[in-house]
């Protein structure tokens, strides 16, 4: 928490690491920024609406900045909040959104409209973004329980998704959550997460149909029906955490100038 804390971002003109979660519907993008909210103010809370259903509980995109403690600074990270991938077409976040996204021009509450995407002129958002508004680190939320589930549509929207990022440059790295339903050695004691075979299986496979490395899969359990902390549920959280601003930081170190001043 402490190096959380007290992170800053390589470039001056960042006061605060931008980071973009996306992922298919109910895979624990709302639930993760929930998570990470209640382990910095001190107990379980659900600011951000979470939940099981079908379509997409998150429609607009918010951009969520966590403080330490009740009435304590603003951390130096914001998690910004996507609407749901669905396979079809027409319906979920759409592919030309998150390019928007990516380069800083949608605002905080946009409402995702899956059957138009969004617009610069209407929003006036023609000019060039600033760096502080641009995503800095690109999350991909997986459920771990429905990775063998995955279908090819939804895999092909995660690929084209990927190409677009790559494009940018921007790092990226996979959360997969929901590693205590996933398995029953893990529900039973989450410290036993690292030597269940099973989760080593389900992070290989992430790799194999995402395309990253294994080392960028991290394995988590968000707070769901929880009414307390615990401290191994927070250890991965913050771990995950940590590892997103350091991706940050590699992306920011790749684009400033090789030499003079940070921008």
């Amino acid at each position: 928490m402490e190096l959380i804390r007290n992170h800053k971002a390589l470039m001056t003109s960042v006061s605060r690491v931008r980071i973009l979660m996306i992922g298919p519907v109910g895979a624990g993008k709302s639930s993760f920024f929930n998570s990470i909210n209640s382990i910095f103010t001190g107990h379980v809370t659900s600011k951000a609406m979470a939940g099981s259903t079908n379509t997409s509980l998150t429609t607009q995109f918010r951009t969520y900045p966590v403080r330490d403690g009740r009435e304590g600074k603003s951390l130096p990270f914001v998690l910004c909040d996507t609407m749901g991938l669905e396979e079809q077409s027409g319906a979920g976040l759409d592919i030309e959104d998150i390019s928007s996204i990516l380069q800083g021009h949608i605002p905080d509450r946009y409402k995702f409209n899956p059957f138009a995407p969004f617009q610069h002129d209407e929003q006036k958002a023609s000019r060039s973004a600033s760096l502080q508004e641009k995503i800095h680190c690109v999350v991909y939320v997986i459920d771990a329980t429905k990775v063998s589930l995955m279908s090819n549509k939804l895999e092909e929207k995660l690929a084209a998704i990927r190409r677009k990022v790559n494009s940018l440059g921007i790092t990226q790295i996979v959360l997969m959550t929901k590693v205590d339903e996933a398995c029953p050695l893990v529900e039973k004691d989450l410290q036993s997460l690292y030597i269940s075979s099973y989760i080593k299986t389900k992070v290989h496979e992430v790799s194999s149909r995402l395309g990253v490395p294994v080392s960028c899969v991290l394995p988590v359990k968000n707070y769901s029906q929880e009414l307390e902390l615990n401290l191994n549920c927070d250890v991965l959280l913050l771990t995950a955490l940590q590892q997103m601003l350091r991706f940050a930081d590699d992306y920011l170190d790749d684009i400033r100038p090789v030499e003079g001043n940070p921008l």
